[in-house]
Parts: C-alpha cells; structure tokens; sequence
C-alpha cells in the first residue's frame, strides 16, 4: 500500500455514497460547461472577428443611417483597401416559418470581397450581381423557408412597409463557424429605388472597410471619423471586434450573471465533495489511527484523504464531461445551430471549457478536502484508536 494506490483501493468502500458524490459532481460540471459554452459562443463572434476590418456607423445610434456618398469619401482615406456598406431591413416570414431572421440590404459590388467569410459560389454571385430583386440566403435560412436557388421568396419588414419579392440567386456558406448562415443579402439599389422607401432614400446603415495593415486600424479609424467631424451626421469608427461587442451590451448583464451562476455551481459542487469526505474521515478515525501505530507518519495520512477527495473530483468530471459531449455537441448543439443560428451560429463546447471544467474539479476536490485531511494527520494515536465507528 502506497500513496497512489490506497485512495483508489478505498474509492468504492462506500459504494452508494460515492456513486451519488461522483454523480453530483458530473452534474455540476455538465452544468459549467453548459453555462461557459453559452458565454464562449456568445463572445465567439466578436472573438474572431477580422482583424483587418473597420466599422463606421452613426455617431448617436447605429439605429441612424449615414447619407450614401460617405462611402466614397471612406474609400479615399489613406490605408483603406477597400469599403462596402449595407442597409437593416428587418425582415419577417409572412407564412410564419421563421418569425423573424437577419435581413440587410448590401453593395452587390462589394459585399462579399469585403465579407469573404460568406462565401458564395461565381456563378451565384454573378446572377446576383445582374438580378435586381436577387436575394443570397444563409444555407441554414434556406432550409428554414423551405426555398433553394430559383425560388420566389417575399417577406415583410417592420420599417419598410408591404411585401417585398426576391429571386432567390444564391446560397452562402461559411468559412468560419461563427459566421451567422441564418441571415439574407439583397441588393442596396433594389431597396434604394423603391417608391415604398420614402425616408431612407440614398442612406446607408453602416460602412465595413478592408484596411492594408491591421496595426493601423486606430489611426485609420480617427481618419474616417475626422472626414465627417463638422459634418450633420458624423461617424464612429472601430473594429470590427468592437463592433460585434457594441451588439453584446445589452446582454452583459445576462452575461454577467451566467458568470456568476457558474461560480455558485463550483461552489455547491466543493460544499458536496467537503460533505462526503468529512463523513469518510470520520468513520476511518480508527483505521488512520492503525496506520498511525504501525508507522505511517501525518503527512501520509494527510495525502490519503487528499487523493481520495481528487480521484472522486476527478472521476466525476470525466464524467461529467462525458455528459456534456453527449447533451451538447451531439444533442443541444446541433439543435440551437438549426433553430437560433442567428445567436448561435455555432454552439459546441470548446475543449478549453472540458478542460477548465474537470482541471476545477479536481482542484476543488483538493481544497474540498483540505480541511479534513489536516485534521485527520493531526490525530493522535491513542484518540484515534479509542473512537470505534
């Protein structure tokens, strides 16, 4: 009997106890993984956006459009290889198989040179780019609205009022995971010309730009702002990580919590592990006081009951993570991918969380067991003995 084999030898002793320990803690590491996925893929967006894009909105509101001849003036700012912009529209699925879904009017020009993670097949997007009423639907859209290329789609929009038809010309797919597959792209000038668009007439909603060299997107962005300074609608520019995470301050509340819930989980499961080993070290009084007597020193004694507290840590985030594999990315996952692609492109668990998730477990069962342990190796042999459970 050794330091390493005497916690696994023990593990079992209590059966029932230990399964239900080792369950417990498996549910609270299914349960953190599932709240730090949420989190990381919320984050995802913003966390790999480019790093040579810009973006120009509105100075009050990204709700205020900016007048269309701003792109030109963009374009010519020094370091800016190259601009395009688009419109929100706001659309609805009249036949309610979707009630809503991200839909914008973009430059067909320029859009996806400058959005290259959306990628569109040449033949598609050349039908986009001599079809007026040409729409491109995120592959996840499509099936949602049950439509491929050739399909009529019409949908409603909250700001611009009646229906809208579109030939759909194109399916887009993604070249990062996080590109959101759930939305549509038609063209600006469609949008523009249309006598129903009596207050939105040559604006655009917002300005993405490709810069020459990332390291400069500061300076690029206080050139772009400067242009537009003494201007009626003037302009804030940044990056496009900043962008994404303008998008998430209305959730860092929500975000916020979830962090906080998480933490409780950790704590609840090392108050489980602290119960359960507390009871083991009572009932084992007079076994360590044996151990004691035939010559194992405190610090023995001290390493038992800490690596018995790991291995069950341990052996329930396994566990647990098992069961994040299983109810996350080959069940939920998948599921909020199809359904809510809009707010989660993509849901799957990164393995740095299974790997925070168990490394926690295993560092609480220590600290779980510290108290404990300490005071079993500072028994005496003669307490220890006289105490039969």
């Amino acid at each position: 009997m050794n330091k390493a084999t005497y916690p696994w030898r023990n593990l079992f002793r209590r059966k029932g106890r230990t399964i239900l320990t080792i369950l417990a803690v498996a549910v609270a590491v299914l349960i953190f993984s599932a709240i730090r996925t949420a989190v990381a893929m919320w984050n995802a967006g913003a966390d790999e956006a480019a790093k040579d894009r810009l973006a120009t909105r509105h100075k009050v509101a990204i709700t205020m459009q900016l007048p269309a001849r701003y792109i030109e003036e963009v374009r010519a700012v020094p370091g800016v290889q190259t601009a395009t912009w688009a419109v929100w529209f706001g659309s609805k699925d009249p036949k309610d198989r979707t009630p809503f879904f991200a839909a914008f009017a973009g430059d067909h020009h320029t859009w996806f040179d400058v959005m290259d993670e959306m990628v569109v097949p040449a033949d598609q997007l050349a039908k986009w780019k001599a079809t007026p009423n040409g729409a491109i639907l995120g592959e996840v859209l499509a099936r949602t609205l049950e439509v491929q290329v050739g399909s009529k789609l019409v949908i409603n929009s909250d700001i611009y009022p009646g229906d809208w038809e579109f030939e759909v010309v194109g399916i887009y797919s993604a070249a990062r995971k996080t590109v959101d597959r759930n939305s549509m792209v038609f063209r600006w000038d469609y949008l523009n010309n249309d006598p129903r668009n009596t207050w939105g007439k040559d604006q655009i909603g917002w300005v993405m730009s490709r810069i020459k060299n990332p390291a400069e997107s500061a300076a690029v962005s206080k050139q772009i702002d400067k242009l537009f300074d003494e201007k009626d609608d003037q302009t804030v520019t940044m990056s496009e990580r900043a962008f994404q995470l303008s998008f998430l301050g209305a959730f860092s509340a929500v975000l916020t919590a979830f962090d906080l819930v998480s933490f409780v989980i950790l704590l609840i499961m090392t108050l489980i592990l602290a119960n359960a080993i507390a009871m083991s070290v009572r009932e084992r009084t007079h076994e360590y006081g044996v151990l004691r007597a035939i010559g194992f020193p405190p610090s023995y004694i001290l390493t038992f009951v800490l690596g018995e507290s790991v291995l069950v840590a341990l052996v329930g985030g396994l566990v647990g993570i098992g069961l994040t594999f299983l109810a996350i990315n080959m069940g939920m996952g998948p599921f909020i991918e199809e359904n809510m692609a809009a707010m989660f492109p993509y849901f799957r668990t990164p393995s740095w969380v299974l790997l925070v998730a168990v490394g926690a477990a295993g560092a609480l069962g220590a600290l779980a067991a510290t108290i404990p342990a300490i005071r079993a190796s500072r028994l005496k042999v003669t307490d220890s003995l006289r105490r039969i459970d």
